[in-house]
């Protein structure tokens, strides 16, 4: 305990505002990351030294109040806003976009632990999978050919069920995740199909870089589990794919500029809190008898 409690308060806020200031930087620092969701950071009081406790009223005696003084503030949390991006045109088939609620679920080959992202800058890799620009493979119903839809479920893979004697001239992707593959003979096939995911909590899902989430089965997957129920995008309140777009950052640059003030102010606040306290403690160790 500070011999002072003002010392405590300036303390707490500079330690405070200043993770403040960090998130409000990594917002404006992601102004053009791909499926970025910007964060924003609450507070809330600290800990009361009860200098006396209330009481209720005693026959002729009323009701007496309480005194406690605060210790200062701290960091109450720090929260993600999902709200929809910007869809911007890029013309290549393999970047989608969600327009409306879900994630894309993508695997990781070495560890085979699943994540949930925003960011559909896919492409194709050496083995035809649909892939991030990390090599994690994105998840959905796969196996399809000519007469027979895709249902396995598992790592997208393009050009797996060719005709005979065909070569893969293109592909593209409807609003319902459908890929379709179109062949040199003429011929074409729905082979995989992209499904989305969704969460009860969204606040549960964790960062880990490259526009990834983990904490899938904390968030509570809708449908029992990840990709275990309705999952096709349009269905079930989820958003539909669309190809040849990509979801730009929810950073409200203006916003960010406006909290970068205040949480500069509440900051400098609290650095001037500290100096005042250094003063007083300064003259009350040069206090001395006349």
């Amino acid at each position: 305990m500070a011999l002072i409690g003002t010392l405590t308060s300036g303390v707490s806020a500079l330690r405070t505002f200043s993770k403040g200031l960090e998130v409000i930087g990594n917002n404006i620092a992601n102004i053009n990351t791909t499926g970025y969701k910007s964060s924003q950071a609450s507070f809330a009081e600290s800990f009361s030294n009860t200098l006396r406790g209330s009481a209720p009223s005693n026959g002729s005696a009323s009701s007496q109040p309480g005194a406690q003084v605060g210790t200062g503030v701290q960091l109450a949390g720090i929260t993600t806003n999902f709200s929809q991006g910007a869809l911007t045109s890029t013309g290549v088939t393999t970047d989608l976009g969600i327009s409306g609620r879900g994630f894309f679920i993508v695997n990781d080959p070495t560890s085979n632990v699943n994540y949930a992202t925003r960011d559909g800058s896919f492409r194709i890799d050496d083995n035809g999978y649909l892939v991030t620009q990390a090599g994690m493979r994105v998840q959905g119903l796969t196996g399809g050919a000519a007469g027979s839809a895709p249902s396995t479920l598992g790592d997208l893979r393009i050009g797996q069920n060719m005709p005979a004697g065909a070569e893969l001239q293109s592909i593209s992707i409807d609003r319902q995740g459908n890929l379709i593959e179109f062949y040199s003979d003429g011929t074409s096939a729905t082979t995989n199909k992209l499904q989305l995911q969704n969460f009860n909590d969204t606040s549960a899902l964790m960062r880990e870089g490259n526009n990834l989430y983990s904490g899938l089965e904390a968030a509570g997957p809708l449908g029992g589990g990840i990709l275990a129920g309705n999952n096709d995008p349009g269905e079930a309140g989820l958003g539909n794919v669309q190809s040849g777009v990509l979801e730009s950052s929810n950073v409200d640059l203006t916003a960010q500029f406006s909290d970068l003030i205040t949480t500069q102010r509440s900051f400098q606040a609290g650095s001037r809190l500290i100096t005042v306290s250094d003063t007083v403690l300064e003259d009350i160790v040069n206090l001395k008898r006349s």
